[in-house]
């Protein structure tokens, strides 16, 4: 079955995100909407030698070859015995296509992302973006980028890019980010200081970044960009997601001034029509680490 998205959040930084619930091994679990362009039963299956024991093979989907990821195997620890018969979403994100086998699809749901709560520290794992309070259950919002780079290390932000980012003195230049991820902020601190950025802010969700730049504002005024020069976001974070946070600077009389560059494993062409009608300045996706250094200095030039 094909996801119909014509009428799915047609605008954008209303931080709303719709979300597809799911089950496996009987437990609640969630992923952004835009995400997933299909839900199937796979009927075919070839095994691939010497494959993560997450991968049961790869499907022949509408003429590609897609690799099918086990979320039983995942999320259990233990093998799907029938993978060829489970529900599975089709997926794309950070420019590949995958897709992930699940027990069942419950529905399609908006909630916002203040509605979100990112996990506290006892129970923080790096699968998990946030919490979801949805009639009484708890449903968790899973990162399935992470759950691929886990798998193939490769498929993500390869490190070889970062090996090509050439140092300059960059250093006066003032950069806030806005990521989620642990493992994304530090790929782009690594990455920055590489290029040779010297003050660097990080924060993990849209609100804390926001009410950052707000103080800023509220203390220094229109000097405010003697504090700051340039904000990168994402998109998917609990409380605000990047596209509202983009909005709401964009919207800002004085704010509307600052560079935002998106930094998203969403960025496609069918999605970054989004990015462009909250008025961001740059959008990149993940893989091209290497690419951000020049859009940076594009925009700050």
């Amino acid at each position: 079955m094909e996801i119909n998205k014509d009428g799915i959040l047609l605008e954008s930084g209303t931080n709303e995100v719709e979300i597809l619930r799911f089950k496996v091994a009987g437990e609640l679990y969630a992923i952004n909407v835009v995400k997933v362009s299909e839900l199937l039963h796979i009927d075919n299956l070839a095994k691939v030698p010497n494959a993560d024991i997450a991968v049961p093979g790869v499907s022949l989907i509408r003429g590609e070859v897609i690799t099918i990821i086990d979320m039983l195997q995942v999320l259990e620890g233990r093998k799907n015995p029938d993978v060829g018969k489970a529900m599975t979403l089709v997926c794309e994100f950070n420019q590949l296509k995958v897709a992930f086998a699940i027990e069942e699809v419950i529905g399609i749901s908006r909630i916002t992302w203040s509605d979100i709560q990112k996990p506290n520290d006892i129970t923080n794992t790096s699968l998990v973006i946030g919490n979801i309070n949805y009639n009484n259950e708890i449903v968790m919002l899973l990162d399935f980028e992470k759950i691929v780079m886990d798998i193939s290390p490769q498929s993500g932000i390869n490190l070889d890019r970062i090996d090509r980012v050439e140092y300059k003195d960059r250093t006066k230049y003032k950069v806030i980010c806005a990521d989620d991820s642990p493992m994304i902020r530090e790929v782009l601190q690594r990455t920055l200081t590489k290029a040779g950025f010297g003050k660097l802010v990080f924060f993990n969700d849209g609100l804390e970044a926001f009410n950052h730049i707000m103080q800023l504002y509220n203390d220094h005024g229109a000097d405010f960009k003697d504090y700051v020069d340039i904000l990168i976001t994402d998109i998917e974070m609990p409380q605000l997601d990047g596209h509202t946070l983009t909005r709401r600077i964009k919207e800002h009389p004085v704010l509307k001034e600052l560079p935002v560059v998106i930094f998203s494993s969403l960025i496609t062409e069918d999605l970054k029509h989004k990015g462009d009608s909250v008025g961001a300045d740059g959008q990149m996706s993940k893989p091209e680490i290497d690419k951000l250094v020049n859009e940076i200095d594009k925009l700050l030039g």
